[in-house]
């Protein structure tokens, strides 16, 4: 005699059928604060990003009862600005917590498959001369098309209790080099990289790398953990004349942006902040997360959003310089550094 197997919902043995559910949980019913506060994004963008998901969040959801995508935004949302999956987050829309794990999921994975429309490095001849205006009316710096960092996002251990996701300062973490604008935007988000790895193998090892090879007007600015390239200007390591000191001190406060950025998204997205904990994710899934926070940050700044709103004012940490070997030296980069320091800071 065949059994009958009944599909129970999680979402309604948890709230009942008179609890606001997952179809029912209504934008228009809550208020423009309930949704800053809650979500950390206004109802206008909140709208933008329901739709610029819908077609993949439908796709992923085709089953009876499934989650609508106005709900799938709003619990990805609630987890990358509170960090958790608590309750009172899932009570909020209505949903349990198995369902909000599921949502972020989907979401993350959806906005991740939106990162090259948001996330590019145009490199055509007005956008680079934008780049350069805009960056040197930061701090006289010329030439700039972007400035490059590696930052860290901590995570738990991973099963394997992989060496190589232990960075310097002794915690599980992925690597995501970045590379920003003037304005914040980022251009370039590598997110997949252990923590484990130095700063310059990451960038030898990235697409950025292999990108910018070829080219032959501008460069970025790194900090000292970076070797000196014609692409790549780093400070002078021992300052000896005011034009080198005056170098360094535009070099700094432009490379700032970069640190603004991402302490402005931690701050945004306290998923991503180590002092609340840690993401409780693989390195993949981790690393997906960072990315798809990256997008909503460019995105949110392409809709007209602050993008150092929520920023965070702590000291910033000052690199250990690299130790460069003599033959890793770049004698064209050398000479270029020179030549720039002296037409533009002497």
């Amino acid at each position: 005699m065949a059994i009958p197997i009944a599909i129970l919902d999680c979402d309604l043995l948890l709230h009942g059928r008179g609890h606001k559910t997952l179809d029912r949980f209504d934008l228009d019913s809550v208020s423009d604060n309930f949704l800053l506060t809650q979500f950390g994004f206004p109802r206008g963008f909140i709208l933008y990003l329901v739709e610029l998901l819908r077609e993949g969040l439908c796709r992923r959801t085709q089953r009876s009862r499934a989650i609508s995508p106005e709900v799938q935004v709003l619990a990805a949302l609630g987890f990358y600005t509170s960090g958790s999956f608590q309750t009172s987050m899932g009570d909020t829309i209505g949903i349990s917590q198995a369902s909000m794990s599921r949502c972020v999921s989907n979401v993350t994975r959806a906005l991740v498959e939106k990162a090259p429309q948001f996330i590019t490095f145009n490199r055509d001849l007005s956008t680079i001369e934008q780049s350069f205006r805009e960056f040197q009316r930061v701090a006289g710096f010329p030439g700039v098309l972007g400035v490059l960092d590696c930052v860290q996002v901590a995570i738990k251990a991973p099963n394997s209790e992989d060496s190589s996701y232990v960075n310097k300062k002794g915690f599980h973490s992925v690597a995501c080099q970045l590379v920003c604008d003037a304005r914040g935007l980022l251009l370039s988000a590598e997110t997949h990289w252990a923590g484990g790895l130095q700063d310059t193998v990451v960038l030898e090892r990235s697409a950025l790398y292999k990108e910018l090879q070829d080219t032959e007007q501008g460069w970025l600015l790194g900090d000292s953990r970076y070797p000196l390239r014609k692409w790549l200007m780093t400070p002078v390591d021992c300052p000896e004349c005011p034009a080198e000191f005056r170098y360094n001190l535009a070099h700094a406060a432009t490379r700032e942006i970069v640190d603004r950025t991402f302490r402005a998204i931690q701050t945004r997205f306290r998923c991503l902040d180590g002092t609340k904990g840690y993401l409780q994710y693989s390195p993949e899934r981790s690393s997906s997360i960072l990315l798809a926070c990256c997008v909503l940050h460019n995105a949110s700044l392409q809709s007209g959003l602050d993008a150092w709103t929520l920023e965070r004012t702590e000291p910033l940490e000052q690199p250990k310089s690299l130790n460069q070997r003599p033959e890793d030296r770049d004698s064209q980069a050398e000479d270029l550094r020179r030549q720039l320091i002296f037409k533009h800071f002497s």
